[in-house]
């Protein structure tokens, strides 16, 4: 309980910087404690690192569901008070949480999957330049994206070259932070780029 708690502020920054809406968040959040009282912590080799994947997954469920039943979400009152400019923890906070993230997207995604949905989901390329970047028709970068969908939830993890993995992590940052997308587009789609 104590651990959790002293992990409790920041699962509800990384909550929130997801579902963008303070209720939300804490409902998230109090889901990730349930979830904690329900495991064997023994079994847990990084308890952070478990609370962090549980928080940003369920966070993800909720945005999720929004947009299948269409709802659009409201800008809080308390927006302001989550700006990673602000605050430097925060800001390495959710750096390493993109570093895990994408992690787990080039273990599970093949490289058109993983282009296709970083830039569709990301950075909400429109599907024309997703399929112009990486040389596909726009059917087929829709369905890249649903297949990366399915593949996170039930895909098989292969090993995620710790140098490729570091590339993306900096450039996808470099792009979050400064909106240009270049050098990012040229590491999802290598091949169409050089042409």
């Amino acid at each position: 309980m104590d651990f959790f708690l002293s992990e409790r502020t920041r699962l509800f920054r990384v909550a929130y910087r997801v579902v963008r809406d303070v209720a939300a968040a804490e409902d998230v959040v109090q889901e990730a404690w349930l979830r904690w009282q329900r495991t064997d912590h023994g079994a847990i080799d990084n308890p952070t690192a478990f609370l962090t994947t549980t928080t940003t997954r369920l966070a993800i469920n909720v945005i999720q569901s929004a947009w299948y039943r269409h709802e659009a979400p409201t800008e809080s009152p308390f927006a302001d008070l989550v700006d990673p400019t602000e605050d430097p923890a925060l800001g390495a906070e959710l750096g390493a949480l993109a570093e895990d993230v994408l992690a787990v997207l080039m273990a599970r995604l093949t490289s058109a999957e993983l282009a296709a949905y970083v830039l569709r989901k990301g950075f909400d390329y429109p599907y024309e330049a997703v399929a112009g970047l990486i040389g596909t028709s726009v059917p087929n970068a829709r369905q890249l994206v649903r297949r990366a969908q399915l593949h996170l939830r039930t895909g098989t993890r292969r090993p995620v070259p710790a140098a490729g993995h570091r590339l993306l992590a900096t450039a996808f940052t470099a792009a979050a932070r400064s909106g240009e997308l270049e050098m990012l587009e040229r590491l999802l789609a290598p091949e169409q780029r050089a042409a």
